[in-house]
């Protein structure tokens, strides 16, 4: 099979690797959106690689990987750096091909992953609070050893195993118009882009690609428009799996010419992005892994026919979802935390959960205290916090408040 070449490793190429990966990868399921679907007002499905065997679409680049070496490269062993996802994913192939692997993370890296890399196998590394430094221990432990460095996106081969999701996209939405891709290194997105723009033309179509970063992490806006890569300081971000500073070199090049937008979204987005996904798909999707959801929720993509956002992973440490969840509600307008100056006298606080209840609001927690700065001493503050069903909610509920003659301030800090 051949095509008109675009910038990437061949169609020929892409449909060797879906025949290796097919080994190890599941198909993962595709699901339809009502709720998306409204929001852009084009159908949305969901590509869902949280469900993919170690959690993350990160298999298919790995084993891929890992698959081209000589008998004389797997006898070296592999090294590998990850935040998570490329560590499972590469922990599982190196066991399933029989090769020795050890992984470098950073310090803080989710329990579940960090776990998980174990259990498949592999010799786990601790070294530096971010994923770079993670990276420049990997590199040196490799060049020490002999052993061969996999790297998590900036390889060929990785490049052609994450591709292999685009041809599954297109075989189970052949009419699509758009697929929306987070972007960290730029594996996924390169691979997707490329294999599915070739396959697209064998076919007289073409398909939209968008790729999604957190904005507090977004290397590529300013490398595309420098026209080569170029560093940014990464700031805190929920999305510690798409969280790097410089865009992969073979990546960046594949993406200029094949990528047609990139847009970025905030840590609010993405939590929101969770939340709707936990209550209505049903999904448990890590941050990284719903930028695109967020994108489309933060009216960040333009209606263009049928649209398929990936959902890239969904390794996420539980504490982390309960915070997430909690910030999403927030965000969301759905979540109410009230500051509520009080008479000192017998009553006030049930009358002030009374009028909560009559609003069809629930509180889930009170913090009651004379103590607070500015209190008269014939005053209390009650701390409330309020599960609310949205925006207008909120305001009737700190209204009915406030014409019992309470005073009511709204805080923020949640």
């Amino acid at each position: 099979m051949t095509s008109k070449h675009v910038a990437g490793p061949t169609l020929d190429e892409f449909e060797a690797a879906r025949a290796t990966v097919a080994k190890v990868a599941q198909s993962t399921p595709m699901e339809t959106s009502r709720y998306l679907s409204s929001l852009l007002g084009s159908e949305v499905f969901l590509k869902c690689e949280n469900l993919q065997r170690t959690g993350s679409y990160k298999l298919r680049g790995a084993y891929n990987r890992l698959s081209q070496l000589t008998p004389d490269e797997r006898a070296k062993g592999v090294i590998a750096a990850s935040a998570g996802n490329h560590a499972q994913g590469v922990a599982l192939a190196a066991r399933e091909l029989g090769i020795k692997a050890t992984i470098f993370m950073p310090l803080g890296v989710a329990l579940p992953k960090l776990e998980a890399t174990r259990e498949y196998g592999a010799e786990v590394v601790l070294a530096g609070n971010i994923f770079n430094e993670s990276l420049k221990a990997a590199k040196e432990r490799a060049a020490e050893t002999g052993a061969i460095f996999i790297a998590p996106f900036d390889h060929e081969h990785v490049i052609t195993g994450q591709g292999t999701l685009g041809l599954e996209i297109l075989d189970e939405v052949p009419d699509v118009d758009t697929i929306i891709v987070p972007i960290g290194g730029g594996g996924l997105i390169s691979g997707v882009a490329s294999a599915v723009k070739q396959k697209a033309a064998t076919l007289g179509r073409t398909v939209r690609i968008i790729g999604v970063q957190a904005e507090n992490a977004a290397a590529y806006p300013p490398s595309l428009a420098a026209g080569e890569p170029v560093n940014v300081e990464v700031q805190p971000t929920i999305c510690d799996g798409i969280a790097v500073a410089r865009p992969g070199t073979l990546n960046f090049d594949i993406i200029k010419d094949t990528v047609d937008e990139v847009v970025t979204v905030s840590d609010d987005d993405t939590a929101r992005a969770l939340v709707m996904l936990l209550e209505r798909a049903k999904l448990v999707v890590e941050p990284a892994g719903a930028v695109g959801v967020a994108a489309i929720m933060a009216k960040k993509i333009k209606k263009s026919g049928k649209t398929v956002a990936i959902l890239s992973g969904g390794n996420i440490d539980p504490l982390l979802l309960q915070r997430i969840v909690g910030h999403g509600l927030a965000a969301s307008e759905r979540y109410l935390k009230l500051r509520v100056m009080l008479p000192d006298r017998p009553g006030q606080l049930a009358r002030t959960a009374e009028i909560v209840s009559e609003q069809n609001a629930n509180v889930v927690e009170v913090l009651h205290t004379r103590h607070g700065r500015g209190l008269q001493i014939s005053e209390v503050e009650l701390e409330l916090h309020i599960e609310t069903r949205g925006k207008e909610h909120r305001k009737q509920v700190v209204k009915a408040l406030r014409d019992e003659g309470y005073k009511v301030r709204i805080s923020d800090d949640i």
